[in-house]
Parts: structure tokens; C-alpha cells; sequence
């Protein structure tokens, strides 16, 4: 693979399988002899968006902060992979704006929500259903799935291996 550093852009459900993907992904990108840096969504609020809570202008604003940051890794040579809920298209589709038309690589994950909801490594969707968490994406707050994606995989339906491999194969 001889392409230019550009990002993959994982969205998805929470526990869609979005982190493990990513990092499967960045040891593959590794292996090629390719640097790239993962920015995951719990990862990035605890550091670059610490400051943000999960209102729609909050989520927007993580959205576009870590589009910016994807952006600067990839002009200083670097792939990026960022593992975000981002559930909403018109985020997504600013942060390929920022990114670049031809640097992004929108992935959604269309892991079931029952798929995830079993999987709740967080407790997440437990604690949502009981009224504990407001604003869960696909409990009590919308996830907008991507109208045009470059891939649309299913963790629940195919392994971590052969979703590297069909992502590999689409970056060249």
C-alpha cells in the first residue's frame, strides 16, 4: 500500500465494535511500514475534549475537533484512525470537509443495536435502559446512518480479521 496518509473514519454504535477494529487496523497500517496514530472516542473526551458533555452541540463540537486533529496527522505524514460514535451525518460530513474529500474514508459499523446492547462492555445501555445515562445514541438519542459510506461492515457477522482485510483492500 502506497497511498498518501489519509483517515478512517469508524462510526458506529457504542460497542460496535469501532476500538478493536481500529487498533487491528493501525497494526496492519504498521506492519505495511506505515505510521498512524488511533484517536478513540473515550480516549479524545478524556484529553482533547474533556471540557464537552453529550449535548448535540458538544457531540458536534468533539466531531470537529477531532476531524481538525485527523487532519494535522495527516499532514505531518501520519494515517489517522478515529473510533467515534459521530451520530450524526451533517458532523460527519464537515469532518470531511476539514479532513479532505480525498483523505477520508467513512466506515460505518452497522453492528446491530442488539448485537451491541449484548456485548455492553460498559454497562452502558443497561444503565441508559434504567434511566441512569440521558442521551445515549440508540437508547434515547438518534444515530444517523451514513447515506454514502466507502464501507458498511457488521462485527456481529464478520470477524475483526476480515473486516481489516476488506478495509485494507479498499485503501489500496
Amino acid at each position: 500500500m502506497k497511498r498518501t496518509p489519509a483517515t478512517i473514519w469508524l462510526t458506529g454504535l457504542s460497542a460496535a465494535g469501532k476500538t478493536t477494529l481500529a487498533h487491528a487496523l493501525a497494526d496492519t497500517l504498521a506492519a505495511s511500514g506505515m505510521a498512524c496514530q488511533v484517536l478513540d472516542g473515550d480516549i479524545v473526551r478524556q484529553e482533547l475534549c474533556r471540557d464537552l458533555g453529550f449535548s448535540r452541540e458538544d457531540r458536534s463540537e468533539n466531531v470537529r475537533r477531532v476531524a481538525q486533529r485527523c487532519r494535522q496527522i495527516n499532514e505531518a505524514g501520519t494515517w489517522a484512525i478515529a473510533a467515534l460514535i459521530s451520530p450524526y451525518r451533517e458532523d460527519r460530513a464537515r469532518a470531511r470537509q476539514i479532513v479532505g474529500e480525498s483523505a477520508f474514508f467513512e466506515i460505518f459499523l452497522a453492528t446491530p443495536l442488539s448485537v451491541c446492547e449484548a456485548r455492553d462492555p460498559k454497562g452502558l445501555y443497561r444503565k441508559a435502559r434504567a434511566g441512569g445515562i440521558a442521551n445515549m445514541t440508540g437508547v434515547d438519542d438518534p444515530y444517523e446512518v451514513p447515506l454514502n459510506p466507502e464501507l458498511q461492515l457488521d462485527t456481529g457477522a464478520q470477524s475483526i480479521a476480515e473486516c481489516v482485510e476488506v478495509v485494507t483492500k479498499l485503501l489500496g
